[in-house]
C-alpha cells in the first residue's frame, strides 16, 4: 500500500451558517458581479430604441351559416388547436403578403431601413413578423395582434391592415371551398348518371334474355314456386304424418307380437271397433249360459251342446273379426306410409324447383339490386348539392370580427425600463451568487478546522487571526499574544513526556507564516519562564534574522562545519529567557548538512541546555530539509494558512512527515479572517471584547506610566 497515497475525503453536508460564510467571503466577487450585470442591463436599456405597440382584437369563429341547414353539424366549444392554427395563418405569406402589397412596405421599409433600395418581399415579411404577437384571451373566441414599431401611427395601422386581410382571407377562403365542393359533387354526379345508366341497361338486356316476367321483374328476390307459409303448412304436415305413421308401425308391431287370447283383450283398447265389443259381450254371456246349463244337465244333452255349439261360433266370430282389425291396421299404415313419401317427394320436387328458378334469375336480381343502390347514392348526391347551393347562398355568421381596432399608442413600451433594470438587479445578484459558490466548489483549500481534522486525522492545536505582528513589538497583552498562549497550552498537553522538548515548525509551501509562527510561539514560551531557543533551521531562505534585527554571517552552518563554537554561534535578546542561532552562510558544497552526525549531536545538546527548542524549516515539498528534521525532533507542528494551497497538498506534506518517522502532534492554522469568517468568532471574539474593555478601563494609567521599550535582540559577540 502506498503511504502518500492521499484518503479519499468525505462527504460534507453544508449548514445554513456555511452558506453565509461563503457569501461574506465571496462578497467582493458577488458585488463586482452584480454591479457588472446592473450597468450592463442599464446601458442596454437606455441604449435601445424606444418602440409602441398598437393591439386589434378580433373574433374567430369557425366556419357555418346563420341557418343549421345539416343536422349532422356539430359544434364544438374552445379548441386550442384551431386557435394556434389561426395564428400561423395570420403569421402565414397569404396574410402578410397582402398587407405588405396594400401598404406597398417594400418601398417604403426599404426607403427608411435599405438606404432607399426596395426591399425583397420575403425579407418584407421577415421583418413583418418580428413585430406581430399574437396572443389568445383565454377561455375565449378572441385573438389580440399587438404590433410593436417605433412609430405609433404605423403600428396602429399594421394592426388594422392585418384585422382585415386575415378577414377577407377567411371570407374567401370559405367562398372558395364551398364553390370547389359544389363543382367536384357535379363533376361526381355526372360520373355516377353513366354508371346508372350501363346498369340499367344491364338490368333491362337480362330481363328479355331470362324472360322475367313483369310480376316478377317487381320482386326484389327470385319467384318461389312455393310460398313460404305454404312450405311451412307442408312441412308441418309432413312431420304430423310422419308421427302418424311411427305411432301405427308401433301398435302393429306390438299386436302382432301378442299371443290371441291376449290379443283379444288388448284389441279393444287399442284400436276400439264396436261390432268386436259387441261379439265380446256375446261371447262372454254365451259361456256363462254353458256354466249354467252344464250345472242342471249332462254333456249330452241337448242343451248343453246347444249353448257349446253356441259359444263355439260366437269364438269363431270373434278370432275372425280381430284379424280383420289387425290386417285393417296394417293396411292404414300401409297407406300412411305411402302418404308419407308422396309429400316427401313433392316437398323436395318443390324446393328443387325453387333452386332451379333462383340459380337462373338470379343475374338478374344482383343486377337490379346494384342498380337501386346507384339510383339511391344518385339521390344523395344530388340533396348534397342542393344543401350546399342552399347554403352558399344563406347569409354567413361572420367568421371573423374586428371587435377593438388598433389605436396609436401613446407611451413606449420597449424597453420596459423598470423591469429590465429589475431583472438586471435579480440576475446580477443571482449570477454573483452562483458564481461565489462556483468558485468556493473550485476552492480546495483548507477553510475550516472541520476541514482539516477530517482530511488529515490530526488536531488542530491553534488558530492564529490576520496580520499578526511579533509579540515581542505588540506587547505581551495584545490579542494576538493569546492566540499563541492557546497554541502553547495547546501543545503543552499534546506531549506525552515531559522530555519532549523540541519542535519543529513546518508546512507544505512557501509563505504560509511558520517563521512568524515560531517566533512568536517561542516568544510566548519565553515570556512564561522557559529556557527558549530558537534556531533557523531554513538554510535556502532563511527570514528569522530579519526579525530579529541581527546579521546572518554566523550561526549553525558555521557550528555544523566546525568553524564556531556552540557559545559563539548563539545569540542572546533582550528577553532573558529567550536565545536565537541563526542559520548562518551555507556553502552550495553542503547541502546536506542538516543530515550530517553533528547535527543530530547538536539537537542532543540543545535539548539538554533548554527547555524547549524550536526550529525553523524550508517548506517541506520543496526540499529534503524538513523531512530530515522533523525526523530527528521530538514534535513536529504543520502550519497551514487559511485559503492558500489545496487539501491534497496539505495532506501530502502530513504523509511526508509520517514517512520519515516524524511526530506530527497538530496544526496551526495561520492568518484567519475572524472578522469574515465566524467560525473561528469564539478563537479571538470573546477574548478581544474582554482586552478591549480592560484598555479603556486602564487607558489613562497607561498614559502615565508610558509605553513599553521594544525588545532589543542583541549578539553575545
Amino acid at each position: 500500500m502506498d503511504p502518500l497515497r492521499v484518503p479519499a475525503q468525505q462527504e460534507t453536508k453544508l449548514h445554513f451558517l456555511d452558506y453565509w460564510r461563503i457569501i461574506r467571503i465571496r462578497k467582493t466577487v458577488i458585488l463586482a458581479v452584480f454591479l457588472l450585470v446592473v450597468i450592463t442591463a442599464t446601458l442596454v436599456t437606455f441604449i435601445l430604441p424606444e418602440s409602441y405597440s398598437s393591439t386589434a382584437r378580433i373574433k374567430v369563429e369557425r366556419d357555418q351559416s346563420d341557418i343549421n341547414f345539416s343536422e349532422m353539424r356539430s359544434w364544438n366549444a374552445y379548441d386550442p388547436f384551431f386557435i394556434q392554427t389561426e395564428f400561423e395563418t395570420i403569421l402565414s405569406e397569404r396574410v402578410l403578403g397582402k398587407v405588405v402589397a396594400d401598404l406597398n412596405l417594400d418601398e417604403e421599409w426599404g426607403k427608411k431601413y435599405n438606404n432607399g433600395a426596395r426591399f425583397r418581399t420575403s425579407d418584407t415579411l421577415a421583418m413583418l413578423k418580428n413585430q406581430v404577437n399574437l396572443q389568445p384571451v383565454r377561455n375565449t373566441s378572441f385573438l389580440e395582434i399587438r404590433v410593436f414599431r417605433e412609430n405609433p401611427e404605423e403600428a396602429k395601422t399594421l394592426a388594422n391592415a392585418i384585422a382585415q386581410a386575415y378577414k377577407d382571407y377567411r371570407l374567401e377562403q370559405r367562398k372558395e371551398l364551398s364553390m370547389g365542393g359544389i363543382l367536384a359533387l357535379e363533376s361526381r354526379v355526372k360520373e355516377h348518371q353513366v354508371r346508372i345508366h350501363d346498369a340499367q341497361t344491364n338490368v333491362d338486356y337480362l330481363r328479355e334474355k331470362l324472360n322475367i316476367s313483369d310480376s316478377a321483374s317487381s320482386e326484389v328476390g327470385p319467384s318461389m314456386l312455393m310460398s313460404a307459409e305454404a312450405y311451412r303448412k307442408l312441412e308441418a304436415l309432413r312431420i304430423e304424418t310422419e308421427a302418424t305413421y311411427m305411432r301405427e308401425q308401433t301398435l302393429v308391431e306390438r299386436l302382432t307380437n301378442l299371443p290371441p287370447d291376449q290379443l283379444v283383450q288388448a284389441l279393444p283398447t287399442a284400436a276400439p271397433d264396436t261390432l268386436l265389443s259387441s261379439l265380446l259381450e256375446q261371447l262372454n254371456y254365451a259361456d256363462q249360459k254353458l256354466i249354467l246349463v252344464q250345472k242342471e244337465y249332462g254333456p249330452e244333452h241337448p242343451e248343453v251342446l246347444k249353448a257349446v255349439s253356441l259359444r263355439d261360433e260366437l269364438r269363431t266370430k270373434v278370432t275372425a273379426r280381430v284379424q280383420g282389425i289387425v290386417i285393417g291396421l296394417t293396411e292404414r299404415m300401409g297407406a300412411i306410409q305411402v302418404g308419407l313419401e308422396k309429400l316427401k317427394t313433392e316437398v323436395e320436387s318443390a324446393k328443387q324447383e325453387d333452386i332451379k328458378t333462383a340459380a337462373k334469375t338470379r343475374p338478374y336480381f344482383e343486377a337490379k339490386r346494384k342498380l337501386e343502390e346507384l339510383q339511391r347514392f344518385g339521390q344523395i348526391l344530388d340533396m348534397k348539392i342542393a344543401s350546399e347551393r342552399i347554403e352558399l347562398s344563406l347569409p354567413k355568421t361572420t367568421m371573423v370580427e374586428i371587435m377593438d381596432p388598433a389605436v396609436a399608442g401613446v407611451r413606449p413600451v420597449r424597453p420596459n425600463k423598470p423591469l429590465n433594470i429589475a431583472l438586471g438587479i435579480i440576475i446580477g445578484l443571482v449570477v454573483g451568487v452562483g458564481l461565489a459558490f462556483f468558485i468556493e466548489y473550485l476552492d480546495t483549500s483548507v477553510k475550516t478546522i472541520d476541514d482539516v481534522e477530517r482530511s488529515l486525522q490530526s488536531p488542530v492545536l491553534g488558530v492564529i487571526p490576520q496580520n499578526v505582528g511579533l509579540i515581542l513589538e505588540e506587547g505581551v497583552d495584545s490579542p494576538h499574544a493569546e492566540a499563541y498562549r492557546v497554541l502553547r497550552t495547546n501543545l503543552l498537553f499534546s506531549r506525552k513526556d515531559d522530555k519532549l522538548n523540541t519542535v519543529a515548525v513546518v508546512s507544505a509551501g512557501a509563505g504560509e507564516g511558520k517563521s512568524t509562527t515560531v517566533f512568536n510561539l517561542a516568544s510566548v514560551f519565553a515570556q512564561s519562564r522557559h529556557r527558549t531557543l530558537i534556531v533557523d533551521s531554513d538554510l535556502r531562505r532563511p527570514t528569522l534574522h530579519k526579525m530579529m534585527r541581527v546579521t546572518n554571517s554566523l550561526g549553525l552552518t558555521n557550528f555544523l562545519l566546525k568553524q564556531n563554537t556552540l557559545e559563539e554561534v548563539i545569540q542572546t535578546t533582550d528577553l532573558p529567557t529567550l536565545d536565537f542561532l541563526a542559520s548562518g552562510k551555507l556553502p552550495s558544497s553542503s547541502l546536506g548538512i542538516l543530515s550530517s552526525a553533528q547535527m543530530k549531536d547538536l539537537i542532543t545538546e540543545l535539548k539538554r541546555r533548554y527547555d524547549f527548542v524550536f526550529f525553523d524549516s524550508p517548506p517541506i515539498m520543496g526540499v529534503s530539509d524538513a523531512s530530515i528534521l522533523a525526523s530527528e525532533v521530538d514534535m513536529t507542528l504543520q502550519v497551514i494558512q487559511y485559503r492558500r494551497y489545496p487539501q491534497p497538498m496539505n495532506i501530502r506534506a502530513k504523509q511526508l512527515i509520517e514517512k520519515v518517522g516524524g511526530n506530527l502532534v497538530g496544526i496551526v492554522l495561520n492568518n484567519i479572517n475572524m472578522s469574515q469568517d465566524e467560525n473561528y468568532y469564539y478563537y479571538s471574539g470573546y477574548y478581544n471584547e474582554y482586552y478591549s474593555k480592560t484598555e479603556d478601563d486602564t487607558e489613562a494609567t497607561g498614559a502615565a506610566a508610558g509605553d513599553k521599550a521594544k525588545p532589543d535582540i542583541k549578539s553575545k559577540y
